[in-house]
């Protein structure tokens, strides 16, 4: 008698698999309220996350590991929301890491394999670290293969392409002068996939979150800026949002590290600071809960989140030409500027108040009551006697 051919069990949705694993109905919607918010979607973009998540099955994705340090994986796997770090990714959408898989050698292998024909344009293909180039790429070598024969041969099937973090988006510090490897982005390789750039050393992991919660929402990435970054997270400099900007534009600035103005929390631009010219959400997202940032710990903004920023130094030094009320004045110096402009203001002010006042009576500018002539003109009306 033949055995009964047993159905493959349901691949679960994402919600079914976060139910499964105890998160509750109000956080569940807690965390895309806070999605939302963070994409800067209207109210009903709390509705769509929710019923994309309640509806849709898990994306396979594929991590791929290169020339870095682990970083960004490290930021991924610490967040504290556990909805982020243990539930949307490493039970969810996972399907194959060398990082944190428990598969080695010819298993792995065959899991890759397996994922990327079974699921051929399907897929997201996550990369971390930059590809090497020279020596015809044997600075990186994962199975047997080089990476970049393993970055080509994955991204043919994949659906998107996410570059995790600054050396996979431009390279970072295996690419700085001279670049011994060859180190060179995913974006330089692959030009017929799309392609999010998700910068920093590391990202931020609820920006990490961001970008895969919208892809699996929406089905399309995100809307990117000229380097390839989610607007949503990169549009503004840390500048911009950075709570030490009131002193930056009073002129009160950090001179040393060790000097009373860095007691008291002043702009540390002249220490080296680069949050004038980097683009990313630190400054209100922060880390570790939203409890701190570079800046708020003392140190100057670095600019990882921005291309090449290894071979943009030197680091502490202060960045030149920089436009803005604080950067080579003080405080004192801009109160008389300003008093000045308050003086000229009221001049003018004057000025055309008198003339005013003179085109009421019928002067001319630049003439007195005794210089009009005291005869009327043909065309007025003879004066009554």
């Amino acid at each position: 008698m033949n055995s009964p051919v047993l159905a493959p069990a349901p691949v679960p949705t994402v919600y079914e698999q976060m139910a499964s694993r105890g998160v509750s109905r109000r956080d569940f919607l807690k965390f895309c309220t806070w999605m939302g918010a963070y994409h800067g979607l209207e109210n009903d973009g709390t509705a769509q996350i929710a019923r994309a998540i309640e509806t849709k099955r898990r994306i396979p994705v594929v991590w791929l590991h290169f020339q870095e340090c682990t970083c960004c994986s490290e930021s991924f796997l610490r967040s504290s929301h556990p909805i982020v770090a243990d539930i949307l990714l490493d039970k969810i959408s996972l399907d194959y890491t060398e990082t944190l898989q428990a598969a080695a050698g010819h298993q792995a292998e065959e899991i890759l394999q397996d994922v990327i024909t079974r699921h051929k344009g399907e897929y997201l293909m996550l990369v971390e670290g930059s590809v090497p180039l020279a020596a015809d790429g044997c600075y990186c070598v994962v199975g047997g293969k080089s990476a970049l024969d393993t970055v080509r041969e994955v991204a043919a099937g994949a659906k998107a392409i996410v570059a995790w973090g600054n050396c996979a988006c431009s390279g970072c510090v295996q690419a700085a002068n001279p670049n011994p490897t060859g180190a060179t982005p995913v974006h330089a390789i692959i030009k017929d996939k799309p392609i999010v750039n998700v910068q920093g050393c590391p990202p931020i992991a609820e920006v990490m979150a961001g970008v895969l919660v919208h892809l699996l929402t929406f089905d399309r990435l995100p809307q990117l800026d000229s380097l390839g970054r989610p607007k949503a997270f990169y549009s503004r400099r840390v500048h911009d949002t950075c709570y030490r900007r009131p002193n930056y534009d009073a002129g009160l600035f950090v001179e040393t590290f060790d000097d009373e103005n860095a007691r008291k929390g002043y702009c540390l631009y002249r220490v080296g600071c680069r949050g004038p010219s980097t683009y990313n959400a630190c400054g209100t997202m922060r880390w570790n809960n939203g409890t701190s940032f570079p800046i708020q710990s003392g140190h100057p903004c670095l600019g990882c989140s921005e291309a090449k920023f290894w071979d943009n130094g030197p680091f502490y030094q202060r960045l030149t030409n920089f436009p803005g009320f604080g950067i080579e004045s003080t405080a004192d110096q801009i109160g008389l500027g300003v008093a000045a402009l308050a003086a000229g203001g009221a001049l003018a002010h004057a000025v055309l108040t008198n003339v005013r006042k003179r085109h009421d009576i019928g002067e001319q500018p630049g003439e007195s009551p005794a210089d009009l002539d005291p005869n009327p003109t043909a065309s007025e009306p003879p004066q009554k006697p």
